[in-house]
Order: C-alpha cells, then structure tokens, then sequence
C-alpha cells in the first residue's frame, strides 16, 4: 500500500509540469462558436464517461487492497454467488449514461451538421436578418490550398481571411486526391474530394491569426499543406480584400493548370481577378480543355447512357491528369507497375506492352501492330466511326435527349 500511495503521489506531481509544456489546446478552446460547442460536447461526453469510469477504478483498487491475503478481518464468503440489489447497480449505472450520451450525441449531431446554416452567432447573439454571409469555395490542391471569393471576384492561395461574427458559407472540393479541410478555432473538419463539393457553415468571433491544415494524409507534401486563417474586424477585412487586389494577378484557367501541378511549401499568392465559373470547372474536373464535364456525363446518363457513339467520349473521361502531360508523349506513368506490367514499384525501365518502341515482325517480313493491353490506349473503331479517329465531343444525340442507338 505504500509504494501504491507513493506512485499515485508522483502521478500527481506530474500535473503541473504536463501543464508547463505550452501544448496548443486551440480545440478545447477555440474562437468559433461551432468549434466552442463541438469543445463543450467533448467535455460532456468525457464527464459523462468519467462518471462510470472513475468509481469502478476505485473500487478495483479498494477491493484489491481490502481483499489482501494478509487482512484476516475481512470477510471471507466463498459460497456468495448472486446479489439482486447488486445486479442493479451494476447495470442500470453504466445503462443510464449510455442513455444520456446518446441523447446528447443525437442532439448535438443534428445540431452542428455542418450542412446546416447558422442560426446564432455565439451563445447569446442570434444573427441579424440583414447580416449576408460570406461565401468561400475550397479547392484542395496538391500540397495547398485554392480559396475563392466569389462575392468579390478574388482568390488565395494558403491564405485567406473572413470578418469577425459574420457567418461562413463554405464550399470545399478537391482536384486529385481526398483531403481534410481543417481550421481548429473555427470549426471541425470536412472532407475534400475530387468530383464532389462538401459543405460548412462557420463563424469566427475573435480576431486573431489562425492555423488551418490538412487532416487527411495526401501524399509527399501533405506535411506542409497549411494555411493562415485571419479573424478581421470589417474595417480590416475590407483592407485585406483591397491588398489582395493590389497585389494579385489574373487567375485563369491556364494560371490555374499551372498552380494546380504538384508542389510543396507554397508560398502565399493573390488573384485580383478569377476566370467566370473556373471553381465549377474544378468542382465538374473539366479544368482540362477538352475534358468532360461531371454534369455532362451525368447528364448522358441520366438519358439511358450513350450507346455506340459514345467510344468518342473515352479520352474525355480521362480525369487523373497528373501525369497527363507525360502520357501524351509516350512515357508511361510512374505508377505502371508489376504485375500488370512486369516492372517492379519505382522501376526506371517502362511499363512492358505499353508504348514499346520495338515492334514485333510479322509473318511477311514488316514491323505489324503490336497487341497493347492499356486500356487507356486503346484506340478500336466502332461501327459508324470514321476509321482511325478518336477525337470528339460528346454525342448530339445524347445531349439533344434522343435515345441512344443500340450497338
């Protein structure tokens, strides 16, 4: 029992130090309201949790210690099997919290959906009928982050800015991979993905600088992939607005095929001005000229498909353009490798049956067609194609809503 009292006396003593050691506890006390009350439901969550948690830990160590071999005035019953009044304690405790933290977890779930607008600026301001929320749309890059400002016609790169106690209206997508749009005073976070758009609503009651971040693993310079979130007085907001103005350039759709390759450690950059629907073009992955839209294809769809004519559409489709630029002169991607081509991962000779520059010889002496397993490659002629063409754009008859024709 000594060495227990004089371990648990250290535990204590470590209290203080662990509170010394400056960690940034921005998530149990943010400057968002959204992100105050997510802090509130981890605090009521863990009380709640604690409440089962704590007494059976003390019992487990009194029993230990009241039970000991060497206490020979403790009762010793070893024909006891079954207590009625036992029994319900033991369960209906532990059944009654399970009970409460479901019903705050429901409420509170429902409650800061992040779809749901904003019905208060914090706790004891509901918001004014003449407040106009600002509208944010997010694109995740490879490794940083696209803001633009469609109210004012401007974007950002790792960096933007909102007015203090005037909500948020988030818009969040990807170009390539999935990520995790997160700024921890402001509000939980969201997922970005290629193709989809995701929703948040927020606001920031305090000024000050910000972290946010990637919470989602995107690859080599997902490390790096943070930004700087300003809560501004109006006053500031307009200011910082006017800079970005000032100081940026043109984003269009070439500026932004250009941002969008991968790269690590950004710095921050302004565009006083942004091609009209180049965030619809990102969000659809039709950025690419030539490219398909999303709503194109789904539209296509949503008419029964596009029957024969559509072997026009395939190089359309194409949407990983990554390596797109290498493909288009014949280097394989770096990411074709065994079993499908034989290479192993990382291997510098390129991927076998795919763009093989020596040709088998045919039966009559002359370099014939080599047998190419890439799909992506493939090249086949379709009855009521020209022979030999590929290019296109998508199929009048599907667009126009007259039904496909039957291959």
């Amino acid at each position: 029992m000594p060495t227990l009292l004089k371990f648990t006396g250290r535990l204590f003593a470590l209290l203080p130090a662990l509170a010394l050691t400056g960690c940034n506890l921005v998530v149990m006390s943010p400057s968002g309201d959204i992100a105050a009350q997510q802090a509130d439901l981890i605090v009521v969550s863990t009380v709640l949790m604690l409440l089962i948690i704590v007494p059976v830990l003390c019992l487990t160590l009194f029993f230990a210690w009241r039970y000991r071999s060497s206490n020979t005035a403790a009762k010793y019953d070893p024909d006891w099997h079954h207590s009625t009044r036992l029994e319900v304690i033991i369960w209906s405790a532990p059944l009654a919290i399970i009970i409460a933290l479901g019903a705050v977890t429901w409420i509170s779930t429902h409650k800061l959906d992040p779809y749901r607008p904003l019905d208060r600026i914090d706790a004891e301001r509901a918001i004014p009928a003449e407040v106009r929320p600002l509208r944010v749309e997010v694109v995740a890059l490879d490794w940083k982050w696209l803001f633009f400002y469609p109210d004012y016609g401007i974007a950002t790169v790792n960096e933007m800015a909102a007015p203090v106690d005037v909500p948020i209206n988030f818009k969040i997508t990807a170009s390539s991979v999935m990520n995790s749009f997160y700024v921890p005073a402001l509000a939980g976070m969201i997922y970005a993905m290629p193709g989809m758009e995701t929703k948040l609503h927020a606001v920031i009651n305090k000024e000050g600088e910000y972290d946010g971040l990637s919470a989602n693993y995107s690859g080599d310079g997902f490390s790096h992939m943070r930004f700087k979130f300003h809560g501004l007085q109006q006053a500031g907001f307009d200011a910082w607005v006017a800079r970005v103005k000032g100081q940026g350039t043109a984003l269009n759709r070439d500026t932004y095929l250009k941002l969008e390759k991968p790269s690590a450690k950004e710095p921050v950059r302004y565009y006083t001005s942004v091609e009209d629907g180049l965030y619809n073009a990102v969000l659809n992955m039709c950025a690419t000229p030539g490219k398909m839209c999303m709503s194109e294809m789904m539209h296509i769809d949503m008419m029964g498909g596009g029957g024969a004519e559509s072997h026009e559409n395939r190089n359309r489709l194409e949407y990983d353009s990554r390596h797109a630029g290498e493909a288009a002169h014949g280097t394989p991607a770096p990411a074709a490798t065994f079993p499908a081509t034989g290479n192993p991962a990382r291997s510098p000779e390129p991927a076998e049956g795919v763009n093989n520059p020596q040709r088998p010889q045919s039966h009559n002496g002359s370099q014939g067609q080599p047998m190419n397993h890439d799909m992506h490659n493939m090249q086949g002629d379709t009855p009521g194609s020209t022979p030999g063409t590929s290019q296109g754009s998508a199929a009048p008859a599907q667009i126009n809503n007259v039904a496909p024709a039957k291959p």
